[in-house]
């Protein structure tokens, strides 16, 4: 199995294959596209960062003897939840088939039937 995409121009190449396969992509969406690949590569980066660190250090000491989750932590979180935010808009998860915002399998749009000249 290869390696996933990593660099914000492969994810955004591998994310556009899918919206095609999936029936959903618009080049309207490039934008959109655009920030969420960059999202990906962030995380990606983020979880490397966290992986060859302090042996997943999870809580940093606070100044008064406690512990609080440390800022790589809320930043992995933060950026998790943009990537679903994303997702969800971009029609990249299992919920966009739940919520009937998928097109059925093999019904082709009324351009491409025309393109390539009917049903």
């Amino acid at each position: 199995m290869a390696a996933p995409a990593t660099t914000k121009a492969t994810i955004k190449s591998q994310t556009v294959q899918d919206m095609k396969k999936l029936g959903v992509y618009r080049p309207e969406y490039d934008r959109l596209i655009d920030i969420y690949a960059g999202l990906w590569e962030q995380y990606h980066r983020l979880m490397k960062a966290y992986d060859t660190g302090k042996g997943y250090e999870y809580a940093v000491p606070t100044s008064d003897g406690g512990e609080k989750k440390s800022p790589l932590v809320n930043t992995i979180e933060a950026v998790r939840r943009d990537i679903l935010a994303y997702s969800d808009r971009l029609c990249l998860n299992p919920k966009a088939e739940r919520e009937g915002k998928l097109p059925p399998p093999g019904k082709r749009s009324k351009l491409e039937e025309a393109l390539r000249g009917g049903p």
